[in-house]
């Protein structure tokens, strides 16, 4: 793998904030999550019910999934934050991944049921059905919905990222999807209140397609997710960064067989490096010592790092030549 790398490099996506601040951060921006989905959770529910909308009753249950999303993703932090034990020697991040894919699984449960409850009544206007409009206080829980969601779809996200959190990210996404779901409910409501008559069926139609966008979000957490529950590797970039890292590290002639892998949000890399084959096995620790403190300031304290030294192959060829020639 060939790329061009800087002598210092620091991972930032990767590094670490302390776990008791990590869990605490976390936490609290999900408990804000908690507290304005439960309150507009409500409110959509009575909006739909007096406005005599089907998109805005369909929103409230998305607003309910955030609910138990939320919850899903504390319960999934507080037991990755556990520290290793007899019979998990990597620690417990595995948990929050697992967190992130159950957030994807619910995203695809609330995208089929919104998607079903649509088509079913666009079903019957086009068997002759009548729709009746409904009213503008459904239009207005859209819009308060809209503004509330994507503000804590954006003050989640950048948690996420200072935090490297899957499982935060996956739950953002799901207050994005919640705000999308909420801008085709604004227009469904908005254009069958204006327009009236058989326009009315904008209304149920606005959550049918809003139902897709729904689906492809859960589609990627869910993929990401499994992927990294499946060992997947980092991304070549991070890989290419890495290996940098290492081979800019003072009396490391090369390094091969780099594998890598996430826990949670800690990394995870094994190594060969090869040294000059003329050290002793102290100074050759020295140097397996130095390349793991740098991936610890890279990647985080709390990675789990194996580095094996080897010798290196010309510098063993030429000692060779050297002995035969005399």
């Amino acid at each position: 793998m060939s790329c061009g790398i800087r002598d210092e490099i620091v991972l930032n996506d990767l590094s670490e904030t302390g776990n008791n601040g990590r869990l605490s951060r976390a936490v609290r921006v999900t408990k804000l999550a908690v507290f304005v989905n439960v309150s507009l959770t409500i409110f959509k529910f009575a909006a739909g019910v007096l406005g005599g909308s089907a998109a805005m009753l369909a929103d409230a249950i998305h607003s309910l999934s955030d609910l138990l999303t939320d919850f899903a993703v504390i319960l999934g932090f507080r037991a990755a934050e556990k520290p290793e034990d007899s019979t998990h020697n990597y620690g417990h991040g595995k948990i929050e991944t697992l967190a992130a894919v159950f957030v994807g699984l619910m995203l695809f449960a609330v995208g089929f049921e919104i998607f079903w409850s649509g088509l079913q009544k666009v079903l019957s206007v086009a068997g002759g059905a009548e729709l009746s409009a409904p009213g503008w206080i459904a239009f207005a829980a859209a819009v308060i919905s809209i503004f509330s969601k994507e503000g804590m779809y954006r003050y989640t996200i950048k948690c996420a990222r200072d935090l490297g959190s899957d499982a935060l990210a996956a739950n953002a996404w799901h207050q994005r999807s919640d705000a999308f779901s909420s801008v085709g409910t604004a227009l469904g409501t908005g254009g069958a209140i204006l327009l009236g008559g058989s326009w009315t069926v904008l209304d149920p139609l606005a959550a049918v397609v809003l139902s897709f966008f729904i689906f492809k979000v859960a589609g990627e957490i869910f993929y990401k997710n499994v992927n990294e529950l499946l060992e997947a590797s980092l991304d070549p970039e991070t890989c290419c960064k890495i290996e940098g890292l290492i081979r800019s590290t003072d009396g490391v002639v090369d390094c091969h067989k780099l594998k890598t892998r996430k826990i949670g949000n800690a990394v995870a890399a094994d190594v060969h490096i090869e040294v000059d084959c003329k050290l002793n096995i102290v100074e050759a620790h020295d140097i397996s010592t130095r390349v793991e403190k740098r991936l610890r300031e890279a990647c985080g304290n709390n990675g789990h790092f194996s580095i094996h030294v080897e010798p290196f192959p010309d510098s063993v060829h030429g000692m060779f030549h050297q002995g035969t020639d005399q």
